[in-house]
């Protein structure tokens, strides 16, 4: 693997499925079709999750939730990107 700065790496997973955590508690996996410099991304056949909290009104006690959706091509803007990884 030839790695000399840290979008080499992202160049690597060129059509190849990826994970993506995004601020707002949201994660990404799907197929990278194109990146640029401010790691704005398009995904193909993504999954999106969204975990939100809420409070039980009985309880009171938090209670985590994930939302899952399909989308079929998505365009993720670059700054709210934390981590990008393999889909492990």
């Amino acid at each position: 693997i030839d790695v000399k700065e840290p979008l080499d790496l992202i160049k690597l997973s060129l059509e190849e499925r990826i994970y993506v955590k995004m601020r707002n508690d949201r994660e990404l996996r799907g197929k990278l079709y194109a990146y640029d410099q401010h790691l704005n991304m398009v995904l193909g056949e993504v999954e999106e999750i969204v975990t939100v909290v809420e409070t039980d009104e009985e309880t009171f006690e938090e209670v985590y939730r994930q939302k899952k959706r399909n989308i079929p091509m998505l365009f993720v803007r670059g700054d709210g990107v934390i981590l990008v990884s393999s889909p492990t």
